[in-house]
């Protein structure tokens, strides 16, 4: 990889990590420049998840006080999203390389909807929590729940993008507290997907990695991922939507392009 190249994996990566901490949804920017650089889809989506691990791990770590009194919960869900992470992890080893060049632009249009639509989700999570009595009870809908964040962690470990925007928007409806509580969950689910996935990768694909990347998302994501807890609330999340949705669709036309070589 060129150095040029480097430098704008590096910038990516530190994007990527701060959207992942605040918004979700950072592969969004990490994995269509890897895309447009040339890396085949499946080595990017692996070199990706590898790298933003750390970069996920930080911004859990920013978001470690609302995770205060959350012990069980995070005991009851991160078996289902990791179990999820295994499962998507192995479809991505074992279906051939040609089914994630025909799916990946499918899952890149459905992730990129849910970026376009976060507001109106972001809406939805506002008004369950400022009227308690339209909330859907936990106890209630507890299997429901873990079944949701096991599918959550089936898409992550095969795609991962907007993960992160997916588990958002389902524990803000079935958990009780606040956006900010939702999100610091999220970051611990992602991890536990991430990891599983990269540990199945490190094992299994050691030679379909490219480890270059890996490093430079991985140093650049921790940046981001460190920063993202701490000033990234004050970030427009229009302005992060707008350039996530326009590096999406820079990734959907090159998928495209390559699909009709």
């Amino acid at each position: 990889m060129e150095l040029f190249s480097s430098i704008i994996v590096f910038i990516a990566g530190l994007w990527a990590g701060t959207i992942n901490a605040v918004v979700g949804s950072g592969t969004l920017v990490t994995f269509p420049v890897l895309i447009a650089l040339g890396v085949a889809p499946v080595t990017a989506s692996m070199s990706n998840a590898m790298g933003l691990v750390f970069g996920t791990g930080a911004g859990a770590f920013g978001y470690r006080r609302e995770l205060a009194g959350r012990g069980r919960q995070v005991l009851r869900l991160l078996p289902a999203s990791v179990l999820g992470g295994v499962t998507g992890a192995w479809l991505l080893l074992h279906l051939p390389e040609k089914v994630f060049h025909y799916v990946a632009p499918v899952l890149l249009v459905l992730a990129l909807l849910m970026v376009v639509f976060q507001p109106r989700l972001q809406d939805w999570v506002r008004n369950r929590e400022a009227n308690p009595e339209h909330a859907v009870r936990d106890k209630r809908h507890g299997f429901l729940l873990v079944v949701l964040v096991y599918l959550a962690g089936v898409y992550g470990g095969y795609f991962v993008a907007a993960q992160g925007i997916l588990l958002v928007g389902i524990l803000g409806v079935f958990l009780t507290g606040t956006i900010q509580n939702a999100n610091a969950m999220k970051n611990i689910l992602v991890l536990g997907v991430n990891m599983v996935a990269a540990i199945s990768y490190l094992l299994f694909a050691f030679d379909r990695v490219n480890w270059l990347v890996v490093l430079l998302i991985a140093i650049s994501s921790t940046i981001g991922g460190l920063a993202g807890s701490k000033v990234g609330r004050k970030l427009s999340p229009r302005v992060l939507r707008a350039v996530i949705f326009s590096l999406g669709i820079v990734a959907l036309a090159v998928m495209i392009a390559n699909l009709l070589k």
